[in-house]
């Protein structure tokens, strides 16, 4: 059920590919997507009826072509996890809710299978008949239950509330403001019932109904299908049946689209009418009444920015209100975590702000505890604005402007959208599992890593970042000290939930493969083996795919879908050259899908982009000639680049769990590196084995490690720890990697050949010791060392792991580089806007428009501050940004922009 058109897509006629008759043989499976049905998702031989995966039959209402079933040849086969079952994604944190992950959950849940909300027949009515198959979108969303409402004393609930009396006897100190008049209470009630005017509105159940048929009919134009897991929604509907216990949905945020998706979902499934979360200055007052009347709620905007007057404190205090009630009603609450359309994970400070009155309810004991439930939303293209669909702008967003963004994005397809539901966990029980569990021994990025950086001694790069993820948190709920950090690790927390759980779409996998692997152009045979390799290495990684069928259908639907970034050439050996082009959009949208697959694949990039730095401060001793087939590594190095690089890039970009110590999670990379074949690990040659743990001591000083480190490994009191190695077999293929020192050109390619017996770098000796740490001695007992892989795909794996965090390490280099030429001190939206000037500049040099997303951007200027770099200082018009006195000099701006680069792939 697509609209296969490639005569836009190709520069020339694609003859080689066949037509499609639909008059003839059989109706074809659909191409790309997810099952209708959602029973199986795997696609086996096509003998076999009951393991192939059948869309569902081509509706009467749209007038699509479809791709045959065969095509003549011999096709691979998108076997999804070793050909048996998907990943079941979305299990809550076993160590911060255990409870949590015990309940509501029962094995028989991965084998339900998949829902299209989209497919509204008349077997979802009550009725039966040919007129009924003609209105059952209609008729569906008649039935659909409200189940909660608002109660119809609530703004007498809150005039009486406690908080509001406070306010008005001007027992609160921001009441008592300068020049501040007492007033009657009927002055207060209007006051009152204004400010709660703009915080919400009643459900119109007209209004709702009319936008929910409204909207189904404009998905089905939209999408092929809407996908959820019903092992997900039934743990979501027994979360639900607890009494007294609220639920609050915790969602990504890819589209403006998702604050109309989201409670459309929910409201087709049962689970009731949701209150959304809206900002309240991104929309006009037209479109904002229209909003309430469906669910939303807004935060008043003297609570966000003006909380010490005296409105601004009646406004928390009627905001704080509200929640309570809102949530002892029962009603479900929708929080969107991150930044609109932003293109990066970044927590974004609405939704801390909305997050810590949940928190407050809870603590005042409205409600006895309230069920979290993060959410994930994958497209496989978001209808933004770049993209020519519907999201937001500078200005604010009207209802004129939404209808024109509807008829944009009524002339274009989408593709599949996917929503999945991780497991529900108790608040209170995260609450107290994350005061007990608080680390103590945190310290700020600039006591980290500035010493490294400067090249002192680096001691502390295994302690605790502090990071404040909402600076601007307690406007609309007076918090303390530690319930902000709670906050901000809950919502972290959150975040990666719901980002885990989120499924990777086939366009954002080709967006990847074009962007980081096949830069020049690949033909499309080739391009098939390399989707289906990433494919698998998605499922392994116990991450789910949004789609599944044919390879060649799904690797067509995705070019199409893609067809103003890429370019198809016809060749007359039979194959198509298919190649991304250069352009500004094209490339700045293929980074944008390409940063889905990132979460997936952290761990491995970030060991690549260690490994890069080790190789990089390897090239000036040794030359083009004499570059070996096999390096070796220090372990204890490799283990150093990889802590200064997580301690570098920010906690919510790398989605890393409060839970997880930054030294586990580095200790992870390492494990994982071995995994998928860069590195091999060793033992080292030792007095006894290393299953003899008999004869080993304690070392004199003994490191306890962070509570969450309950594994079995005797590296706390092994002195030898150290000495183990990672070999990996010599890297075979057509040339080396072209890797220079930043600044200067990359070395020309070298043949490989392999050797016939073990081979290495003898790097401990005095004479080849490419930095001068270790002692004569020979070869053979090389200890403390890890081996670079030699296997056949991993030079492009690598090259491809450091592409997945090239656009944020790039952005971090220039943002190093503009230091030089920046005005400071001046404004931060002004420095910013210059610094997105600059990196255009430098993209058109090079064409690496992907580093010039504004999110990306602003995450550097973030990292800065908390560096030290730039220092910070109230201004009348906003902050205002100065150059700290360490890095006023250029010696030290070269230096961090060193720092940076040696993580970067040339």
């Amino acid at each position: 059920m697509w609209r296969w058109q490639f005569s836009h897509v190709l520069q020339a006629p694609l003859t080689t590919l066949p037509s499609v008759d639909t008059a003839a043989g059989p109706k074809s499976p659909h191409p790309a997507c997810a099952s209708r049905s959602g029973r199986a998702m795997a696609l086996t031989q096509r003998d076999s009826a009951t393991r192939i995966l059948l869309a569902e039959k081509k509706s009467p209402q749209r007038h699509m072509k479809t791709w045959p079933l065969g095509f003549g040849v011999k096709l691979e086969i998108v076997t999804p996890f070793l050909g048996k079952y998907r990943p079941f994604v979305g299990r809550c944190c076993q160590i911060c809710t255990p409870k949590s992950w015990q309940s509501s959950f029962h094995k028989h849940l991965p084998s339900l299978g998949f829902h299209n909300v989209l497919q509204v027949t008349e077997e979802d009515t009550r009725y039966r008949g040919w007129l009924v198959r003609r209105l059952c979108y209609f008729l569906a969303v008649l039935d659909w239950k409200v189940h909660s409402e608002t109660p119809q004393d609530l703004q007498e609930r809150i005039f009486c509330s406690k908080r509001v009396q406070d306010v008005m006897a001007l027992k609160v100190p921001q009441a008592r403001v300068a020049g501040s008049v007492s007033k009657s209470p009927a002055q207060w009630r209007s006051k009152v019932l204004q400010i709660l005017g703009q915080i919400q509105s009643p459900f119109s159940l007209f209004i709702l109904r009319l936008c929910s048929w409204a909207l189904l009919r404009l998905l089905n134009r939209m999408f092929l299908n809407l996908l959820l897991h019903k092992g997900q929604l039934e743990m979501v509907r027994r979360a639900a049946q607890t009494p007294d216990v609220p639920l609050v949905f915790l969602s990504t945020r890819k589209s403006q689209l998702d604050g109309l998706l989201l409670p459309f979902l929910l409201f087709s499934q049962g689970l009731g009418v949701s209150r959304v979360t809206w900002e309240y200055q991104a929309y006009t007052p037209s479109l904002r009444a229209l909003l309430s009347r469906l669910g939303g709620v807004f935060l008043p905007p003297r609570a966000e920015h003006m909380p010490d007057s005296e409105r601004g404190a009646l406004s928390r205090a009627i905001l704080t209100s509200y929640i309570e009630e809102l949530l002892k009603s029962r009603q479900h609450l929708v929080i969107f975590l991150e930044e609109p359309v932003s293109g990066v994970s970044r927590l974004s400070a609405p939704g801390g702000e909305w997050l810590s009155l949940v928190l407050g309810a809870v603590r005042a004991g409205a409600v006895p505890d309230v069920m979290l439930v993060p959410v994930g939303i994958a497209y496989d293209v978001a209808p933004n604005a770049s993209h020519g669909g519907l999201s937001g702008s500078a200005q604010p967003f009207g209802l004129w402007s939404c209808l024109l963004a509807v008829r944009r994005a009524l002339g274009r397809e989408f593709g599949c959208v996917r929503v999945d539901f991780a497991q529900p966990f108790s608040l209170q029980e995260y609450t107290a599992n994350s005061l007990f569990r608080r680390s103590c021994s945190q310290k700020s990025l600039e006591e980290l890593l500035l010493p490294v950086i400067l090249g002192k001694s680096p001691d502390l790069l295994d302690w605790e970042k502090w990071e404040e993820w909402y600076p601007g948190l307690g406007a609309a709920a007076e918090l303390k000290a530690e319930e902000r950090v709670l906050v901000g690790r809950l919502g972290l927390h959150s975040l990666s939930a719901g980002v885990s759980c989120s499924a990777v779409m086939a366009v954002a996998i080709m967006s990847a493969l074009l962007l980081h692997k096949h830069r020049e152009g690949v033909f499309l045979s080739r391009l098939m083996s390399d989707f289906s390799w990433l494919v698998e290495e998605t499922l392994l990684r116990n991450c789910d795919v949004g789609f599944s069928g044919r390879l060649r259908d799904l690797v067509l639907h995705a070019l199409c879908l893609l067809r103003g970034c890429v370019s198809l050439h016809r060749l007359s050996r039979g194959d198509v050259l298919v190649a991304p082009r250069e352009t500004e959009a094209a490339v700045r949208e293929l980074g944008c899908h390409s940063a889905a697959l990132l979460p997936v694949f952290t761990c491995e990039a970030v060991g690549a982009c260690a490994i890069n730095a080790l190789l990089v401060e390897m090239l000036p001793f040794l030359g083009p000639a004499e570059l070996p087939a096999a390096v070796v590594l220090s372990q204890e190095e490799l283990s150093r680049k990889v802590l200064a690089l997580l301690q570098l890039l920010p906690r919510d970009f790398l989605l890393l769990q409060p839970c997880q110590s930054v030294s586990c999670y580095g200790q992870d990379v390492l494990d994982k590196l071995i995994q998928c074949g860069l590195l091999v690990a060793e033992e080292a040659p030792s007095e006894w084995l290393a299953c003899d743990t008999a004869r080993r001591r304690f070392p004199r000083k003994l490191l306890w490690k962070e509570m969450e480190d309950f594994n079995d490994s005797d590296s706390d009191y092994d002195e030898d720890a150290g000495k183990r190695r990672f070999k990996v077999p010599p890297w075979r293929g057509s040339g080396c990697l072209a890797l220079a020192p930043p600044g200067q050109p990359p070395l020309p390619l070298l043949p490989f050949s392999r050797p016939e017996g073990p081979s290495f770098l003898p790097v401990c000796k005095e004479t080849a010791c490419p930095a001068g740490r270790c002692t004569s001695q020979p070869a053979r007992e090389v200890s403390c060392c890890s081996w670079i892989s030699q296997l056949d795909n991993c030079p492009d794996f690598f090259l491809f792991l450091c592409g997945l965090l090239g656009p944020l390490l790039k952005t971090f280099e220039r943002a190093a580089a503009f230091l030089a030429e920046s005005g400071c001190p001046e404004r931060e939206l002004e420095y910013l806007e210059k610094l997105q000037r600059f990196l255009v500049r430098k993209a058109r040099e090079d064409g690496s428009f992907e580093c010039t997303n504004r999110s990306l951007a602003a995450s550097s200027v973030r990292t800065f501050k908390e560096l030290g770099v730039l220092r910070e200082q109230p201004g009348p018009a906003g902050p205002i940004l100065h150059l700290s006195e360490t890095f006023s000099t250029k010696g030290n701006q070269e230096q961090l922009e060193k720092f940076i680069g040696q993580f970067t792939s040339s």
